[in-house]
């Protein structure tokens, strides 16, 4: 195995002078925080291993007690863990986990889906020394169901390490699988224990690709779909760690820092555990998938001498660098090419309603508003549980039976947010477009961003209604408008898009080449040039055209497309770029990080939030819900009930249709 740490073996180590430094460190009053964190993380750990028994037989101390005593809060837990042994220091952050009331399970997952065999032998090991019991009598003590047994075949230690593929086997695991879980009502959860605990990880690479082929689908979206709990979370686990345990490590770091405070134990045990063994790795994937360096989410994130000693196993900036290590280059190459293999099946979370009655629903909505005061109940219980479709007869209806016009109506009795949001429901598609597309260019300033979202994320026959919609309410056409209120090449790229002459259709293999080709050699263009080559391929060619692309574009140049929009680009043009890729990438993950956006920090953006709960909800609201869980570790049912209140809360969570 290549390690590709970040600490290693110090030059010229001396474990008599190091134990005599870190002693006058900690004598007399206050200790000197730096001399220790700078000797601790420029030693290898079975150099710090050496330096403890040197400083017992110097001093007569334990130098952990010693380390203990002077320190406090993180640093000390930092530094003190940076002492143990990696197979204790696995053990402790396990008995940690199960011991007293409550399990840690995300610990518990993370650990055992990324250690090899040698790691976990030496880990139970660890623990039995350390504390006595059997570290698998205490796992099952602790947890239960499917998720326990998966723990238990892992804490084995058994995954065949020798990769020998049997191309036999291959399809059989992969027609195993689809047969467990796909293609029958319940699932087989046995099957999927047995398989993923145990086979090599070359093995299952192949077999999950055999599977997309079988299925249509990633391995993943089949997990999420079958499984549930912590179940779920583990078998996820284990398939990243099968297909990248560097990356896997930069998804848990991101989610240790982002959002409000930080998961520091996560945080210290990463940065430990990881060190020695692939943090350039890390890294590296981290910045692929962030666009922002470890080391600066680090830096944001934390201060003082627990910073330093956590930038020092970071060991570099990488903000500052600009090609892929192969590592890396290989996984960008790899996500591109799932993004393109995978069938994603679109769920909404707003259906039609049975035993639909539109007569009846007129009657009820004006006798909810008739009188003194209004039914609000009422009118959300019949607006956000019917389809749009069901929603145009009533307005026809509500006509029809007692000569109102139900907008009118809607628009008096109701206010602010909550009325912002009926009266969406109430619009078709189109008109909503229209109006949110009217309201991000009304008044003082523009809203970029909305007329970013909207033109990037529609289908060319959206776009030509909404165009048609927006002609009819407001006797302007829509492209007229965006020239007026925007201007440069910005202006020019939301043209283009407004079009709504996207080619559709598969991926042009030869010609995605020499489009990657195109956008690699435009980099080194002039800006002006770039942009116009930019947007001649990317408000242009269909979606499945452009993963192709944006795929030998990694070949192409060593570079990710998103890494060199941000850098090359600025402003609204970055940022209309960015959206295209996110897009192709994975739209209801876009979605589901502009919900974040609208929620996250203090206030709201109520008008964002609307816009993507009322357009989304009967196209793919339930994919975009599992997507803020998995990037975001809370539900969006979570961020909408803490976020936002009364009536407005009440509509929004229909429309969410579930907690995760």
């Amino acid at each position: 195995m290549v390690f590709r740490g970040t600490i290693t073996d110090a030059p010229d180590f001396d474990p008599t002078a190091d134990a005599e430094a870190l002693y006058s460190a900690m004598k007399g009053i206050g200790s000197d925080k730096e001399a220790i964190l700078d000797l601790v993380t420029s030693r290898s750990n079975a150099q710090r291993q050496e330096i403890i028994a040197a400083y017992k037989s110097n001093f007569g101390q334990d130098l952990i007690d010693d380390l203990k005593y002077e320190l406090t809060g993180k640093f000390e837990r930092l530094i003190v863990s940076l002492m143990r042994t990696p197979a204790y220091h696995d053990a402790k952050e396990i008995h940690d986990a199960i011991k007293g009331a409550g399990t840690n399970e995300r610990c518990l997952i993370e650990v055992l889906a990324s250690r090899n065999n040698k790691q976990i032998h030496d880990m139970v090991a660890a623990y039995k020394d350390a504390y006595g019991r059997d570290l698998e009598e205490d796992v099952i003590a602790d947890t239960s169901g499917h998720f326990k047994k998966m723990l238990v075949v892992l804490l084995q230690g058994t995954r065949d390490e020798l990769g020998v593929v049997d191309a036999d086997l291959v399809q059989q695991d992969a027609q195993d699988l689809y047969a467990a879980g796909e293609e029958q009502w319940g699932t087989d959860e046995a099957k999927f224990i047995m398989i993923l605990g145990n086979r090599s990880v070359t093995h299952l690479h192949m077999v999950f690709d055999e599977y997309e082929k079988i299925a249509e689908m990633s391995i993943e979206d089949s997990i999420k779909n079958e499984l549930s709990g912590d179940f779920e979370r583990l078998m996820l686990a284990v398939v990243q760690c099968i297909r990248s345990v560097p990356m896997f490590f930069a998804k848990r770091l991101y989610k240790s820092m982002k959002g409000l405070g930080t998961a520091d134990n996560t945080l210290i045990r990463i940065m430990i555990s990881r060190s020695e063994i692939d943090m350039l790795d890390i890294r590296e994937c981290f910045r692929l998938r962030y666009e922002k360096s470890l080391y600066n989410m680090i830096k944001d994130d934390t201060s003082g001498d627990y910073k330093r000693t956590l930038l020092n196993l970071c060991g570099g900036d990488d903000d500052l660098a600009g090609e892929f290590f192969p590592e890396a280059a290989q996984i960008a190459y790899k996500m591109w090419e799932l993004s393109a293999m995978t069938r994603v099946q679109l769920r909404p979370t707003v259906r039609p309603a049975p035993n639909f009655d539109p007569a009846a629903d007129a009657q009820a909505l004006r006798k909810a508003m008739k009188g003194f005061g209004t039914d609000e109940d009422a009118i959300i219980d019949i607006v956000a549980w019917r389809s749009n479709a069901q929603r145009q007869e009533i307005r026809q209806a509500f006509k029809s039976l007692l000569g109102r016009d139900l907008m009118k109506d809607l628009k008096s009795e109701l206010s602010k947010n909550l009325e912002r949001l009926i009266i969406g429901l109430m619009l078709t598609p189109a008109e909503f477009d229209a109006k949110m597309m009217r309201k991000a260019m009304e008044g003082a300033g523009t809203d970029e961003h909305a007329l970013i979202e909207i033109l990037v994320t529609r289908s060319n026959q959206e776009m030509h209604a909404m165009n048609a919609a927006y002609q009819g309410a407001y006797k302007k056409s829509l492209e007229d408008a965006i020239q007026s209120d925007t201007s440069g090449h910005f202006c020019r790229i939301l043209v283009s898009l407004v079009q709504g002459a996207r080619e559709e259709g598969p991926a042009d293999v030869e010609r995605a080449n020499a489009d990657a080709q195109e956008l690699a050699d435009a980099c080194n263009a002039d800006s002006d040039d770039m942009v116009m080559k930019f947007m001649s391929i990317l408000c242009t060619r269909s979606f499945p055209h452009l993963r192709k692309v944006f795929q030998e574009f990694v070949k192409c140049s060593n570079k990710d497309i998103e890494q060199i929009i941000k850098k090359e680009m600025s402003g609204d043009v970055k940022n209309a770029f960015y959206a295209i890729v996110r897009s192709v990438k994975n739209q209801p993950s876009y979605f589901a990080d502009r919900l974040y956006k609208a929620m996250k920090g203090l206030g709201t953006d109520d008008r964002a939030l609307i816009r993507i709960m009322v357009s989304r909800s009967e196209i793919d609201l339930f994919n975009i819900r599992k997507e803020f869980k998995e990037t975001h570790d809370a539900s969006l049912h979570e961020f909408i009930q803490g976020d936002t209140s009364g009536d407005y809360r009440k509509t929004l969570l229909i429309l969410c249709g579930g907690e995760d």
